[in-house]
């Protein structure tokens, strides 16, 4: 049972009410769309689990996986999140985006910069808010760790470290890569322990990058947050872009910038609510 679409506050109090089922709300971030439970007072059994049935965009809600929004243990609130596979992800940037618009818009903090614990440490989010509900949201996504470009099945890649592990490669056209085939050999290559997040990237311009995503535990999604700064790292890593660049996805555009004081890279997006729900 839907009770609506479009934005709007989404049952604060818990997962479920007297007589009700599990209440969730469907968000995205450029089409990266993710299931969000609130999971501050009582927590479902078997996530992972849960993930699968709702992710499947045939017999579940539909998503590519699934978050929840927990206490805070440092910081104000915790994300915990799981890949449309059920695997556990330890960061995503157009996921937490959502995070940072969910919880404000739905009255659980009226702080507009806010501390995000996620399994690969804290993130920092300043919210931009019009209108009394939160549009974008830039996210301190922390300091890239790249390694030396690795050969692997005939490609360059370079692997960059986000909190999550991507793999990066140039190419004039990444509208002919069959992310299916292409993106799932090269993700979990024996070179990539643990199975790899793959980017393909047509440099445009020193500031923009076009790029296409497969990720690991989903497959091809229309937007990778983490991605998006793993593109721009390895861009100016291999001097072909400046720190500064709007990464072009199939879902739409993220500003990245990867600030030369701090190190650190600050990631710039919408946050969209879809609709909420019972199921």
């Amino acid at each position: 049972m839907l009770s609506g679409v479009g934005p709007g506050v989404c049952c604060p109090e818990g997962l479920s009410g007297k007589g009700a089922g599990m209440r969730f709300t469907k968000m995205e971030g450029l089409g990266n769309d993710y299931i969000y439970l609130n999971c501050l007072k009582e927590v479902p059994e078997d996530l992972p689990g849960l993930a699968v049935t709702l992710s499947d965009r045939h017999f579940g809600v539909g998503a590519d996986g699934l978050i929840c929004i927990r206490p805070g243990r440092e910081g104000d609130f915790t994300m915990e999140m799981y890949n449309a596979d059920g695997s556990r992800g330890a960061m995503c940037g157009n996921g937490i985006r959502c995070v940072g618009k969910y919880v404000y818009d739905n009255a659980l903090t009226r702080k507009t910069c806010l501390t995000i614990d996620t399994d690969a440490g804290p993130r920092f989010l300043r919210l931009h808010v019009l209108g009394g509900q939160v549009r974008e949201v830039t996210v301190d996504m922390g300091e890239p760790k790249l390694s030396p470009p690795l050969e692997v099945q005939g490609e360059t890649v370079y692997p960059v470290d986000m909190g999550n592990p991507h793999g990066v490669i140039f190419c004039p056209e990444p509208e002919k890569i069959d992310l299916e085939v292409r993106g799932a050999a090269l993700g979990r290559d024996p070179a990539f322990p643990g199975e790899w997040n793959m980017e393909f990237v047509a440099v445009e311009a020193r500031d923009r990058l076009r790029v296409r995503v497969w990720e690991r535990g989903s497959g091809p999604t229309l937007a990778c947050g983490t991605g998006a700064c793993a593109v721009l790292a390895a861009a100016v890593k291999s001097g072909q872009s400046d720190r500064r660049a709007t990464v072009a996805l199939p879902g739409g555009e993220l500003k990245v910038e990867w600030e030369w004081e701090s190190g650190r890279i600050l990631l710039t997006g919408p946050a969209r609510t879809v609709f909420q729900g019972e199921i």
